[in-house]
């Protein structure tokens, strides 16, 4: 995570010429008067009123350059290099923040489960009531320009973000939990994979919510479905309570909380279900060549009975949780 560093290039102004230094910031200031108005604590910041175009070069037109051999498939890209805010500010309150629309999967990103840094990760079949609090952090300059998780270019200067879980892309609500401020995002990216971190916010998505002059702070992110968007598709191994009366003979309903390639990630998740009282069980299973750890309640006699015990530990803090079918 990136952190704020005062200017080494300020010098104190010598005596002489302080009079006309300080004549100088007063008008200065009578000027930024007329400029951009402040958001009130709590709006929207899309209810803010725009100011004049920022002077000076685009900091958002610098162009990097990027080489895959400076990632590693299941690694961090570049991890030794800092990463860092433009050389100039961009002027935020100009850049439109995405309106939610429906738009279909990409067929790069929504891989599942897939692993990074020894860690397995399950994509949310669907956005819909995905709510979570946590800590946000955002990312910049390092990685402008370089292709997201699902193939779009990264661009420091637009309100996207990455997420670890929701699906690409995504359009959520970002409320910053200390000054009320509020955003909106689109998710075309996946991380960040820190501990206790729930949403990387762009440069610009993290300078307008107020993150950015901080580093980090406590956030609410909420998934926004835009109207007309239709429901993930359901897969052949998944169900829903309008689909019991299909279910064959023998068939059996269990609830998925999480498919991991590291047992000891699957153990903690299910010592996490045994402590809140659920009869979590881990099955070991081959897919793909790969060993993956299944974690799983059930099985359930009734479609009606597992659904419950999905929402259940959807309301604990497990929102990715889904009912399968095994026969």
């Amino acid at each position: 995570m990136p952190t704020l560093r005062t200017c080494d290039r300020c010098r104190p102004a010598p005596l002489a010429g302080l009079l006309l230094i300080l004549l100088l910031a007063a008008l200065a200031s009578g000027c930024a008067s007329r400029g951009k108005p402040v958001a009130a604590p709590g709006a929207p910041l899309s209810a803010t009123v725009p100011g004049p175009p920022a002077a000076g070069p685009d900091p958002c037109a610098v162009v990097y350059e990027h080489s895959d051999a400076d990632y590693t498939p299941g690694g961090l890209y570049r991890p030794g290099q800092a990463d860092h805010a433009p050389g100039g500010q961009p002027d935020w309150q100009r850049i439109a923040q995405p309106e939610p629309k429906p738009e279909p999967r990409s067929a790069y990103g929504n891989r599942s489960p897939y692993t990074v840094l020894g860690r397995s990760y399950q994509v949310l079949a669907d956005a819909r009531g995905y709510r979570e609090r946590g800590i946000a952090s955002w990312y910049g300059a390092k990685f402008h320009g370089r292709a997201t998780s699902s193939m779009e270019p990264y661009d420091m200067c637009l309100f996207s973000a990455a997420h670890k879980t929701l699906p690409l892309p995504s359009y959520a609500r970002v409320r910053h939990l200390g000054n009320g401020r509020s955003i909106i995002v689109r998710v075309n990216d996946r991380g960040p994979f820190h501990e206790g971190r729930v949403i990387d916010l762009s440069y610009v998505a993290a300078l307008a919510l107020g993150v950015y002059q901080t580093g980090t702070a406590m956030v609410e992110v909420e998934a926004i479905v835009p109207p007309g968007q239709a429901p993930a598709a359901v897969t052949a191994s998944t169900t829903s309570a309008a689909a019991g009366s299909a279910l064959g003979a023998g068939a059996r309903l269990y609830v998925q909380v999480g498919a991991f390639s590291d047992r000891g990630n699957a153990r903690n998740l299910h010592q996490q279900l045994r402590r809140q009282g659920e009869p979590a069980r881990i099955v070991r299973v081959r897919s793909g060549g790969q060993r993956l750890y299944r974690v799983r309640l059930g099985p359930y006699p009734a479609t009606a009975l597992a659904e419950a015990a999905r929402e259940r530990v959807r309301r604990i803090g497990f929102p990715a949780a889904t009912i399968v079918i095994v026969d």
